[in-house]
């Protein structure tokens, strides 16, 4: 690589922030356009593991620029807002995952134990 090239690659990347979510994992860029003004690159990157033990990543990637910052902004908000007003915090996904257990045919007396539990009781292997 020569010295255009390197320089070209350290002006574009700016500042970076990456968010590591289970299988997915967020990268947040500030990258510089060749007028040297500044947009955002978010890329969202997923973890595929085959059966053979394998793996590989799918990449996904939005450019946002300087224009659209409000629009994006307010609507990201209002849509975030949306789901926990309508849907609250808790993680409804996971049932539909294929290692979610879950009881069934339970007496009442096993209901009545299970609604008991407090958190310290949460099995965290199975998270």
């Amino acid at each position: 690589m020569n010295r255009n090239e390197n320089d070209m690659l350290e002006k574009e990347e700016i500042f970076s922030k990456v968010l590591r979510a289970g299988r997915r994992t967020y990268f947040f860029d500030v990258r510089s356009t060749k007028a040297d003004d500044y947009y955002i690159t978010i890329t969202e990157s997923k973890k595929f593991t085959e059966e053979d033990g394998s793996y590989h990543f799918k990449k996904h990637k939005i450019y946002l620029y300087k224009e659209d910052f409000t629009a994006f902004s307010e609507i990201l908000n209002e849509m975030t807002s949306y789901v926990l007003n309508n849907k609250g915090e808790e993680v409804i996904s996971e049932r539909h995952q294929k290692d979610f257990k879950k009881e069934y045919n339970l007496d009442t007396t096993e209901s009545n134990q299970n609604s008991e539990k407090s958190f310290t009781d949460v099995d965290f292997d199975d998270i």
